[in-house]
Order: structure tokens, then C-alpha cells, then sequence
């Protein structure tokens, strides 16, 4: 009996020394990756080829001393464990830099930025349309430059533009943020060229090679916190260069040379898009079609992207890991259930190999080939390598801890796509299901397969009996799967609501109510007949149907007034603790310890940044390329100056800059000034407005402007004077009969002084010469302040 013992508490010793390694394993792997992307600038190669020297000796003194040692000692199972968490940090470390040096030395030359290319290539995926463009990834083969040949980057991301509307030019916008991942016209786009665009964008096709005349620049991105990282955006995707087709007067006209067999399930991709299109004469229904079948996010109108983000569906209505793992679930049962009866055509599947194992490898197969029809982009691909290694596990019967199941499938993602940390989707996903697993651990943990043999032996008792049974069964597993489900959602609410206020400083507070309807409508109805349109399209009309019926429930939520919340970004601290919270309330524990969770969460719930003390105030700048858009803070009380420009129809600075910026500081502003008409200015104004409906508006815009409809504008005029928490606010410009004459635009800016006695900032918008003399001997000449021009 003793020795039987001293054998269980040996196995069990060693069953625990195995996983404890593991897991130091697997978070050195997950923390050499985080170790590589806090660097502010990378090391020389040489750096991270000896990282993966060490990692390779340490390997190799790991397995001797495996074999030579005794693994139960306790200096050699802590030598042991130290070499594994050495080992995998060192390896995830240097694999990447190693990746990101060899990146970047494939960057574009910068000689080369502003020139006009003749470039030959493949269009390597199917277009982005918009109204004002047509954007599309294009795979290099040949560039010359005034004749002689030039090495560029395998891929470019290019957009062919026809311009908005005489008198409008465009600058730099972001992209993709979680609803499109569209690319607004580049800040090299002068107005001069823009007008050069005569000849409309051309039909592309994914597989077709043209030539075309690009004017290329390497990525760069807005510099504004807490908003869309376009230069990471363009790194995820493998694109080192953006670019836009010359097609004025003066250019070369773009040129298709031949098709290609090249990209097949992208030609594919294109023609299902524009069969959708063509059946579905709704725009806004085929667009939602389009993006559940295809993955097109951007044929997403942004007012229907505001609605889903405001009821927090916004993750339904893209090719998410809900669709891919519901789409691998119903395959594998149904490949199960086939399998099963392939035994009545003389087949015998079985004895080959098992129903469950063929169940899940077709399941995860075709998962992956819708995946890979989607458009294969970030999420879908650790999707599937998520599924992958949680079915391996299965099917290899190792009993796993759930921690252990989660930490390998994120360190396996990590490996495939190590810049996926810095997304917030990696973060949600992976968070949310940590979260299930911890709230019910039994569905996280990897057992062997049981089957219950109780319930078999009383279905076959009689045929009235399995009949009961079964109906019985029937209605107890569904209520049993609601109430689960339901669980989940509110589990997965509770504890990603301090998240999201983290990363989008934002959360729908019907999201549970909205997403119990979304969800089994978009995954058991809408996307299952849009896919099936497919085979047989007049399918689309009834998921449209179905698309309409969810638009209008979604609308009239998004209609009330407290649909969502904005808070101000808070610390980092704040979230964890908020996650840590929101995970006690959720879990299966007495009462008097979920309410520990409240106070956790409500750090992420009441932070408010720190505003400048009584007579003082600060100015901040957007950085918005061409134009110009200010935030003017005193202690209570913020004003706006200026919106930046518009990109394009769909695309401003007001909902690419301005509106996250402010929710992030948690701004309620008291007035908008737009100091004058120009497009340059005022261009964001009304998605500035629209969040902020309590602003009031001051500007020199004509009674008939456009955005008369939205907020009436008071004019400003010399003259005006308001006093804010001990601050002066003054307009110097324009003088009430100028209003009467015919001036520019530019000469009708409204001129703010903002002084608090020591200190003024002088807000200008682009008046012109006459209007600076007025100034600087009249107003300015009697201001005893420093003066800052803005």
C-alpha cells in the first residue's frame, strides 16, 4: 500500500512538474514577443540572430540535462524550468525582430516618394469601391522611373481617385479602425492634382495585369492618441508603400495588358460581391450581404457602422470568430451525422476512421475554406488556428488545464502573427474566452470523450420510450443550450465592458439586449441564407429580408439617447481591474464575493483626465495634415476651433480624428467656432456636431451652408467676448460690415484671442495680409501678454 502510494505521489509530482514547465513555456514565448514590440526602435540583426543562438544551446543543455539529470531534484527542476522560460523568451524575441528587420529592409527607397512610376503588376485582390475611388492591392513585377528600371516593394497599397466635387481637395485619413478598411486619398494629393483626375477609375479584377502610372509614399500615419494606427495597419498587412494613379491629361493612360490565372478565390470573391450588388437593389442590405459572405466590410455604409457600434454589434456584421467557429461547429456536426450513415451505402467510414475525428478535421477544413473566401484576413487566421489547436488537443487526449489550453492557443497566434498584441480585436477575443473558461472551467479543460451509456440504454428500452426520450431530451437540451447561452453573453458582457471602455472609450449599454436577438438572427439565419445565396441567388431577397428586419430592430435601439456610453481613456490599471471585476460578478460564487467585483470596475467607469486649474487653460492640436482643428480647454468649460478637412464622401477628419479624440479625453464641448467655410476647416464639423449636440456653433458660413441645417450658426464678429473659469475669449475678426462686402473666404476668418492675462493664443484660420495689419495695429499692439499664434 505504501509503495502503491509513493507511486501516485510520484506520478502526480511529475504530472505537475511537466505542466509547470509547460506553462513557464508558453508565457516566455508570449512575453518575448511583448519584450519585441515595446522596443522604440530595433536592434541590428546580429542582436536577434544571437537570441536565437542561445535559444538553440539552451535547447540542447535543456535535453541533457533531461537525460542525464534526475527531474524530481529540486536544483535541477528549477534549472529545468528556468532553461524552458529562458528558452521560449529568447526564440519568441528574436524570431521577432528578426521578421520586423527584414521587413523594413524591403521598405520603399526614399528617393523615390513623390516621383511619377510607370509600374507593371497583378491587382492581387478584389478592389475597394467607394463612391470618390477605387482602392486595391497591387502586386509589383516591373517599375521604371524616366525610363530606367526601380526596385519597389512586392506589394503596394493604390487608390484610384475621380475626385468629390470641384473645390474640394482631399489630405491624409486613416483607415480600418473595426468597421472599414478603406484608405482615404494621400497627403501628397495637392489640389492642382486632384483636378488633373479626369479619367474615371477603370473596372478592376483581382488577377488582371496592368500598367499604370503611381506616384508612391512610404506609410505614415496621424499622430493623434487614442486613434486608428494606419502605419501599423499597413505593416499588418505586408504593405510597405502607398500609392495613387496618375491618370490626368498629362499622364499615361493606366493600361490593362492581360489576365492572369493568378488570385482565383479572389476572382472568385469579386464576382460573388458583384452578384449581390446586382440582385439586391438595396445598397445598404447588399453591403451587409457582402460583408457576411465575402468579408467586405467597406460596402458597409458608416451611418449602419454607427448603429452597430452603438448597439455593440458591430462584431457580427464582419467575418468574425463567432461566424468561422459557428461555420466549423454545424460542419462537423454534419460531416459527424454523414459519417455516421455511411455505413447504410456500404461504405463503412468508420472502420477507418472515427465519426468524431472525421467530424472535426472536415469541420476545421471547411472553416478554413471559409476563412480563406473571406478574404483570410488577421482574425479570421487565428481563428482557425485557434480551432486547430484546441481540436489536436481533443483528439490527442491530453488532459489540459483550461489555463494551459488558452495560453497555447495565444502563443501560437503570437508565432503565426506576433503584431495581432497590439490589435484590439487579439485582446477581446482572447480575453473573452479566458473568461468563459474561468467562469465554467469544465468547458475549457481538454478531456477524453465520454459517452453516456445510462441515457442509450434507456433510449432502447422501447420505440414509446426512445420516442418520450427523445422529445423530452429534445426540449431540455434546448433550454438547457438558451440558458447557457444566455450565461455566456452575460458573463462575456460583464467582463469585456471595462475592456472595451479601454480600447474604444465607448460601450453600448443595450449591447446585451441588441446582441441577444443579433446574434442567433445573424448566425442561424442571415448569414447561413447568405451563404447559401451562393448556390441559389434568389436566397439573397430573403437574407435581405432578414437583413432588414434586423436593421430596423437595431435602428429603433440605437434611437434611444442612452444607447451608449463614452467615458474618458483611463490607465491601464484601471481596465485589469475593471476585467478582474467584471469576471467576479460573472462567476458561479456566493453573492457577498460577486459584490467585490463592483468596486473594481468603477475606477474604469469614473476616470476623468486632469483639466487645467481656475485662469489657466490649454491649447491641443490635431494633427490632421492640411487644415486645421484645435481643442481650447479651461477648467469646466471646451471649445472647439476649426474640424480639419473632408478626406473624401464618406471620410472626414471630424469621425477619423476628432470624435474619438474627444471621447477619449472625455470632452463635452460648449462651442464649435469653424472660422470659416473653406472645406480645409469646416469639413468635419458635422460629425463633431452630431456627437456633440448640446455645442452650440460660431463661424462667418453663409446663412444657405449646408451645416445651417444641422446646428444654426451664430456669426462671429469683432467685438464678442466671453469669460470662461478666469480665461478671456475674444473675436478679432471679422468686423460686422465686412458681412456686407464680398471678401474671400479666407479673409472672413474668425480670429479667437484666448488670454488669460499672462498667457494668449491667437487662433487665426487663414485670414490673409490686410486683416493681419488690421490686427497688429489695433487688437494685438494693446496685449501685454506672450502671444502664441495657433
Amino acid at each position: 500500500m505504501r509503495l502503491l502510494f509513493n507511486q501516485l505521489l510520484c506520478s502526480a509530482f511529475c504530472a505537475t512538474a511537466h505542466l509547470g514547465k509547460t506553462f513557464l513555456s508558453l508565457f516566455g514565448l508570449i512575453a518575448g514577443v511583448m519584450l519585441q514590440l515595446r522596443q522604440a526602435s530595433l536592434f541590428e540583426v546580429n542582436v536577434y540572430l544571437a537570441n536565437l543562438v542561445f535559444a538553440a544551446l539552451s535547447l540542447l543543455w535543456l535535453c541533457w540535462l533531461q537525460r542525464r539529470g534526475n527531474p524530481r531534484a529540486g536544483p535541477a527542476l528549477a534549472l529545468s524550468w528556468a532553461l524552458s522560460l529562458a528558452v521560449c523568451l529568447a526564440l519568441s524575441f528574436g524570431l521577432t525582430g528578426l521578421r520586423s528587420v527584414i521587413f523594413l529592409r524591403t521598405a520603399l527607397n526614399p528617393a523615390l516618394e513623390g516621383k511619377d512610376i510607370v509600374v507593371t503588376g497583378l491587382v492581387q485582390a478584389m478592389p475597394e469601391v467607394s463612391e470618390d475611388a477605387l482602392r486595391f492591392r497591387f502586386q509589383t513585377e516591373t517599375a521604371l522611373l524616366a525610363g530606367q528600371p526601380v526596385q519597389l516593394p512586392a506589394q503596394i497599397y493604390v487608390g484610384w481617385y475621380s475626385g468629390f466635387g470641384l473645390g474640394q481637395f482631399a489630405v491624409p485619413a486613416q483607415a480600418g479602425s473595426n468597421s472599414s478598411n478603406s484608405i482615404s486619398t494621400p497627403s501628397f494629393l495637392l489640389p492642382e492634382t486632384l483636378f488633373e483626375l479626369e479619367q474615371q477609375p477603370q473596372v478592376l479584377r483581382a488577377g488582371e495585369r496592368w500598367r499604370m502610372t503611381l506616384r508612391l509614399k512610404a506609410p505614415h500615419g496621424a499622430s493623434n492618441p487614442y486613434g486608428f494606427d494606419y502605419e501599423l495597419w499597413l505593416w499588418e498587412q505586408n504593405l510597405q508603400a502607398s500609392a495613387y494613379v496618375r491618370a490626368g491629361l498629362r499622364d499615361v493612360a493606366p493600361q490593362k495588358i492581360s489576365d492572369s490565372w493568378a488570385h482565383p478565390v479572389e476572382r472568385a470573391r469579386q464576382s460573388v460581391r458583384e452578384a449581390i450588388f446586382e440582385r439586391v437593389a438595396d445598397r445598404q442590405l447588399a453591403g451587409m450581404l457582402a460583408a457576411l459572405v465575402v468579408g467586405d466590410q467597406g460596402a458597409i455604409d458608416q451611418h449602419d457602422w454607427a448603429v452597430f457600434r452603438a448597439t455593440g454589434v458591430a462584431h457580427l456584421m464582419s467575418i468574425s470568430g463567432l461566424h468561422i467557429t459557428m461555420f466549423a461547429w454545424l460542419a462537423a456536426r454534419l460531416i459527424n451525422a454523414l459519417w455516421k450513415r455511411s455505413a447504410q451505402l456500404g461504405w463503412r467510414l468508420c472502420l477507418w476512421l472515427a465519426a468524431p475525428t472525421a467530424g472535426a478535421f472536415g469541420g476545421l477544413g471547411l472553416a478554413a475554406l471559409y476563412a480563406l473566401f473571406s478574404g483570410w484576413g488577421v482574425p479570421a487566421q487565428r481563428t482557425i488556428l485557434m480551432l486547430a489547436t484546441v481540436m489536436l488537443l481533443r483528439l490527442s487526449a491530453r488532459q489540459w488545464p483550461w489555463p494551459l489550453v488558452w495560453l497555447l492557443a495565444m502563443a501560437l497566434v503570437l508565432m503565426f502573427d506576433p503584431w495581432a498584441l497590439m490589435q484590439a480585436g487579439f485582446w477581446l477575443s482572447f480575453v473573452a474566452v479566458g473568461v468563459l473558461f474561468a467562469s465554467d472551467p469544465e468547458s475549457g479543460a481538454v478531456r477524453p470523450r465520454q459517452t453516456n451509456t445510462q441515457t442509450t440504454d434507456l433510449c432502447v428500452r422501447s420505440i414509446w420510450g426512445r420516442g418520450y426520450l427523445c422529445v423530452v431530451g429534445f426540449i431540455k437540451s434546448t433550454l438547457a443550450g438558451l440558458a447557457k447561452a444566455a450565461r455566456e453573453q452575460w458573463v462575456v458582457t460583464l467582463a469585456l465592458t471595462p475592456l472595451s471602455l479601454l480600447l474604444f472609450n465607448q460601450v453600448s449599454v443595450l449591447g446585451l439586449l441588441a446582441n441577444a436577438l443579433a446574434i442567433p438572427w445573424v448566425t442561424l439565419v442571415l448569414t447561413p441564407l447568405a451563404m447559401l445565396g451562393v448556390l441559389w441567388s434568389p436566397l439573397w431577397d430573403a437574407a435581405a429580408l432578414a437583413a432588414s428586419a434586423l436593421a430596423l430592430y437595431l435602428q429603433w435601439l440605437a434611437s434611444w439617447s442612452w444607447a451608449s456610453i463614452n467615458v474618458a481613456a483611463a490607465p491601464l490599471w484601471c481596465a485589469v481591474a475593471g476585467v478582474m471585476g467584471g469576471l467576479l460578478m460573472a462567476m458561479k460564487l456566493p453573492w457577498h464575493w460577486r459584490g467585490l467585483g463592483l468596486p473594481l470596475m468603477l475606477p474604469v467607469l469614473l476616470w476623468q483626465p486632469v483639466r487645467p486649474n481656475t485662469g489657466q487653460f490649454d491649447v491641443l492640436g490635431a494633427d490632421i495634415g492640411q487644415g486645421n482643428a484645435l481643442l481650447v480647454r479651461t477648467q469646466h468649460h471646451s471649445l472647439v476651433y476649426d474640424s480639419g478637412p473632408r478626406f473624401s464622401r464618406e471620410s472626414d477628419a471630424g469621425n477619423r480624428v476628432l470624435v474619438p479624440l474627444l471621447r477619449a479625453l472625455g470632452e463635452r464641448i460648449d462651442m464649435l467656432v469653424l472660422s470659416h467655410r473653406d472645406i480645409d476647416h469646416s469639413g468635419g464639423a458635422a460629425a463633431i456636431l452630431t456627437m456633440q449636440p448640446q455645442a452650440s456653433l460660431l463661424s462667418s458660413i453663409e446663412d444657405g451652408h449646408t451645416l445651417q441645417a444641422l446646428r444654426p450658426a451664430k456669426r462671429c464678429q469683432t467685438g464678442q467676448h466671453w469669460r470662461w473659469d478666469g480665461v478671456d475669449f475674444e473675436i478679432l475678426n471679422p468686423l460686422p460690415i465686412d458681412y456686407a462686402q464680398s471678401l474671400k473666404p479666407n479673409a472672413m476668418s474668425c480670429v479667437l484671442r484666448v488670454s488669460n492675462g499672462v498667457n494668449s493664443a491667437l487662433l487665426t484660420g487663414d485670414m490673409e495680409v490686410a486683416q493681419e495689419r488690421r490686427l497688429l495695429s489695433d487688437s494685438l499692439s494693446k496685449s501685454n501678454s506672450r502671444l502664441t499664434f495657433c
